[in-house]
């Protein structure tokens, strides 16, 4: 009788060992490894050296041909500065116009609520010190 309870208890203990490997595994191989989407913002000088150095190695070009991109490049960054300065009063009147359109829906406290997120959120940005988008 007591052989039977110690085959019995090994018995146990095997499975239990092996359904925690078996588990183990399991889990290892299913397990969703997270990315995350709060990426940090990419210096758009690093972004450029980057952009360059991979034109110049995949294409092999010749320093000519650099200073010809670099050129391109330049000029490109100037026509969308430009373009932002031009359009940045008919974003603005857009963006207020929107604004306005969310307070008119809301109630008071609603209101309060929308104005402290709005603050928060443009706190946010100046700290994080990422460029406007226009």
């Amino acid at each position: 009788m007591r052989r039977s309870k110690l085959i019995l208890a090994a018995y146990m203990l095997g499975v239990f060992l092996s359904g925690g490997v078996v588990g183990f595994f399991v889990h290892q191989l299913y397990s969703i490894h997270l990315v995350s989407a709060k990426a940090a913002p990419c210096d758009p000088n690093e972004y450029r050296r980057k952009y360059v150095e991979e034109m110049r190695s995949r294409l092999n070009l010749q320093e000519d041909q650099v200073q010809q991109l670099n050129a391109i490049l330049d000029s490109t960054r100037l026509r969308f500065r430009e373009f932002r300065a031009q359009h940045r009063p008919e974003i603005n009147a857009i963006q207020e116009e929107q604004v306005s359109k969310i307070r008119s829906m809301l109630s008071e406290p609603q209101k309060v609520e929308y104005e402290r997120m709005r603050a928060e959120r443009e706190q946010r940005s100046r700290t994080a010190g990422s460029p406007q988008r226009w």
